[in-house]
């Protein structure tokens, strides 16, 4: 069964009955996923190449070219000038959005070491859930030896619940492996 019946078949009658909704457009629904890298100034300046290296991993992983962020304002603290690119960002939504959710949850987590299931703190207080990953090596996509420079990714899932406990229940629904309490 995809995701996307899960959430049909699963998640609608589920949350309706939890929550109260009486119509199947007013369930929450998972709307978008971003998968995002910070880019470390240091690192770019001494090896211009980090950029596309960063590039090229994302848009492996996800299948999309990634979208440069620029700063906004120069921070003199951390020596960033109104206009560097600071990370690079993907949002996948639809059919792409759904097979990467399945890769993470079926493949991607189980493939982390010490993995004991995903933290409920993670689930902010609009429904959206986040993880970060050290190392952009625990997707099937990349090989340890091919990966030239290491960096960790930002994966952030969107959703359109009213509250943290709507949002919790619809991942869970879905089959995020939360841990236990």
């Amino acid at each position: 069964m995809t995701l996307q019946e899960k959430y049909l078949k699963k998640a609608i009658p589920a949350m309706k009955e939890q929550f109260g909704y009486k119509n199947n457009l007013a369930v929450p629904k998972i709307v978008k996923v971003t998968v995002g890298v910070g880019l470390n100034r240091n690192l770019t300046e001494k090896d211009p190449k980090y950029i596309e290296i960063a590039e090229g991993t994302i848009a492996k992983i996800t299948g999309q070219k990634p979208v440069k962020t620029l700063a906004k304002t120069s921070i003199s603290g951390f020596k960033i000038r109104e206009g560097l690119v600071v990370g690079l960002k993907v949002t996948l939504r639809g059919k792409k959005m759904y097979d990467f959710i399945e890769k993470l949850i079926g493949v991607v987590l189980p493939r982390t070491r010490d993995f004991r299931g995903l933290s409920s703190k993670s689930v902010d207080e609009r429904g959206n859930f986040s993880l970060g990953f050290s190392e952009q090596i625990a997707f099937p996509e990349i090989s340890p030896e091919s990966a030239e420079k290491m960096h960790g990714l930002q994966v952030t899932v969107t959703t359109n619940a009213k509250n943290k406990e709507e949002g919790l229940a619809l991942l869970k629904l879905m089959d995020f492996p939360f841990a236990q309490k």
